[in-house]
C-alpha cells in the first residue's frame, strides 16, 4: 500500500508531457511466457481442484485426509493467474519480480514437496483412474515448471542491467506510507512464519490447522503461506507501487478465492480455535492490502494527471464568463 510521493513542500509533481523514459533491467521474455504457461495451467488445475474441494472431493495429486487442503492450493493457484497474465504489460524487471519471485517459491517448494512425499502419491497408492492419472501428470509438469522458473530467473539476471523500458510519460513513484510499512511487516512476516514452519515442521505445525491435514498437505499449504510472505515482504521492499501492481492484483483474488471455499466447507474447519482466527487476519490482511493499494495508485494517477494537464490561472475568465 503506498500514497502519492511527497517531499519537504507537499506532493512531488508528475512529469511534463514531456516524455521521460523509464529505466531499469528490461524484461526477459523468458519471464514472460514462463509466466503465462504457469498462469494457464493454474487456472485449469486450480479449478479443478478448488471446485472438488467444494463438493467435498480431494482431488489433489496425493491421498489429503478432506478436501479443504487441496482446494485451497487450487483456489490459491485460481487467484494468482489474473496477475501472471498481466506481466506481459511490464518493461522492466523491476515491475514484476514481487510477483515472479512467489512464483518461484510455488514451482520450487511444490516440486520438492511432491518428491518428499512420493509415497502419497496417488500414482503410488492408487485410487480412482483419473487421480491416478492426474497425480501422474502432476510430477512432470510441477517439475520441469519449477526448472523453467529457475531458469528463466537466471536468464534474467544474465541480461542487461539497465536500459530504456518504454518511452512517454511516465508516473512519478509512489512510495509506500509510512504508517502501512508495519502493518505490512507484520502480515508478510505472519505468511512467511506460518509456511516455513508447516514446510519444515509439519508434524509440529499441522497442528495448529483448524482441520484435518497429513504431512503433504501440511507442507503443501506451507508452501503457498511462504509465497505469499515473500510477496508482501518484497512489495514492502520495492516501496513503489507502480513496481508492485502485478501483486496488488493477485493477493485480493488469493483472498477472495480461498475465502470462498472456506466459506463453502465452514463445517470442515474448527472456527473457535487460533488457527482459524490466524487466517482469517491474514487472509483480510491479504484482500486489505490489494484493494487499499489498487486504490491509491488510482488516486495517485489521477492527481498527477490532473497536474499534468495545461490550466488557467486562478481567476482568469473562460471565454464564456
Amino acid at each position: 500500500m503506498s500514497a502519492p510521493a511527497t517531499g519537504r513542500g507537499g506532493t512531488v509533481p508528475a512529469p511534463t508531457a514531456a516524455a521521460v523514459s523509464a529505466s531499469g533491467r528490461p524484461l526477459s521474455s523468458a519471464v514472460v511466457v514462463l509466466s503465462t504457461v504457469v498462469a494457464v495451467i493454474s487456472l485449469g488445475v486450480g479449478a479443478l481442484l478448488a471446485v472438488a474441494g467444494a463438493a467435498g472431493y480431494a482431488a489433489g495429486a496425493w491421498v489429503s485426509p478432506e478436501p479443504l487442503s487441496p482446494g485451497l492450493i487450487g483456489a490459491a493457484m485460481v487467484g494468482v493467474a489474473p496477475g501472471l497474465l498481466t506481466l506481459g504489460r511490464a518493461g522492466t524487471w523491476e515491475e514484476v519480480r514481487s510477483l515472479y519471485l512467489p512464483l518461484v517459491v510455488v514451482m520450487v517448494g511444490l516440486s520438492a514437496v511432491t518428491l518428499l512425499n512420493a509415497g502419497s502419491l496417488r500414482v503410488a497408492v492408487g485410487g480412482p483412474l483419473f487421480l491416478v492419472l492426474f497425480s501422474l501428470g502432476w510430477v512432470p509438469v510441477v517439475g520441469a515448471l519449477a526448472l523453467a522458473s529457475v531458469g528463466c530467473l537466471a536468464a534474467q539476471y544474465r541480461g542487461p542491467a539497465a536500459g530504456p523500458s518504454r518511452t512517454g510519460p511516465v508516473p512519478v513513484p509512489v512510495p509506500v506510507p509510512a504508517w502501512s510499512r508495519p502493518l505490512l511487516a507484520v502480515l508478510g512476516s505472519g505468511w512467511l512464519g506460518i509456511g516455513a514452519g508447516l514446510l519444515l515442521l509439519p508434524g509440529f505445525w499441522s497442528a495448529f490447522v483448524p482441520w484435518t491435514v497429513n504431512r503433504a498437505d501440511a507442507q503443501g499449504l506451507g508452501v503457498w503461506a511462504l509465497s505469499l510472505g515473500v510477496g508482501v515482504l518484497a512489495s514492502l521492499a520495492e516501496d513503489d507501487l507502480g513496481r508492485s501492481r502485478p501483486a496488488l492484483r493477485a493477493v485480493p483474488a488469493v483472498a477472495v478465492a480461498c475465502g470462498l471455499l472456506l466459506a463453502v466447507r465452514a463445517s470442515d474447519v474448527a472456527w473457535g480455535s487460533g488457527g482459524a482466527l490466524s487466517l482469517l487476519a491474514l487472509l483480510g490482511g491479504l484482500l486489505v492490502t490489494g484493494v487499499t493499494g489498487q486504490l491509491l495508485l488510482a488516486r495517485a494517477g489521477r492527481e498527477g494527471a490532473g497536474r499534468a494537464a495545461p490550466g488557467k490561472p486562478r481567476g482568469e475568465a473562460g471565454p464564456d464568463a
